[in-house]
């Protein structure tokens, strides 16, 4: 079994992000594929403050010394074999709400129980934007550069989109929308192929890392 993850950075009920990161999912609705997802809308999650509290006293079962929502992520992160994350774009980056996730992640890494936690897992990363040309690239990149720092395996979809799933929140990226219809996200027919295709190629690579790992143990 490939158990996924997905973290949908916004903090909007229902939001675009998420739409596009169930849509995501369902390319890769298969025997032995167990999807989850982990949505931040009303959750309460601090930002790291790189007390090193993990690095030197974390046990089992106790991640961090901040006690809030990221007590119910942890665990679910520790299990996955791969993380696909989806973020809205803020001022051409990921939100801030999923940049305290995924640096909260950090103790499953680093902390003194669970160091390594994160190598070699399969990170996939989707963005979602107002306009066209305003920092989906950068929102993937950002994420990316977290699963570099992690030491996990970046999955990307192909020729159609380089870094990642791309989709828009308004008609064709041109800030043009329907008051009534707040899901434009839905009518961007190739953005969601592009977070399909990233979720395929996510969970390939997870395959592979599991099949090679249980060769070599």
């Amino acid at each position: 079994m490939i158990n996924i993850l997905g973290i949908c950075g916004s903090p909007i009920k229902n939001s675009n992000t998420k739409i596009i990161l169930k849509e995501a999912f369902k390319a890769i609705k298969q025997d032995g594929v167990q999807i989850e997802i982990f949505d931040l809308y009303n959750k309460k999650i601090q930002d790291c403050c790189h007390c090193n509290w993990c690095m030197d006293k974390q046990s089992k079962n106790e991640y961090c010394i901040l006690k809030d929502d990221m007590e119910e992520l942890y665990p679910k992160v520790v299990n996955a074999h791969a993380l696909m994350v989806a973020s809205p774009v803020y001022l051409g980056r990921l939100s801030g709400h999923l940049a305290s996730v995924l640096d909260r992640i950090r103790c499953i890494h680093y902390g003194r129980y669970y160091a390594g936690g994160m190598k070699h897992k399969t990170g996939a990363a989707i963005a979602v934007s107002w306009y066209r040309n305003s920092g989906i690239e950068t929102t993937i990149s950002s994420i990316h550069w977290a699963f570099l720092t992690y030491q996990m395996l970046i999955a990307v979809p192909g020729s159609i989109s380089t870094f990642g799933g791309a989709g828009v929140s308004s008609f064709s990226g041109t800030g043009d929308f329907d008051s009534k219809d707040k899901h434009q996200i839905l009518k961007d027919k190739h953005g969601i192929k592009t977070a399909g295709l990233t979720a395929k190629s996510m969970v390939e690579i997870a395959h592979i890392i599991k099949k090679g790992k249980d060769v070599i143990v």
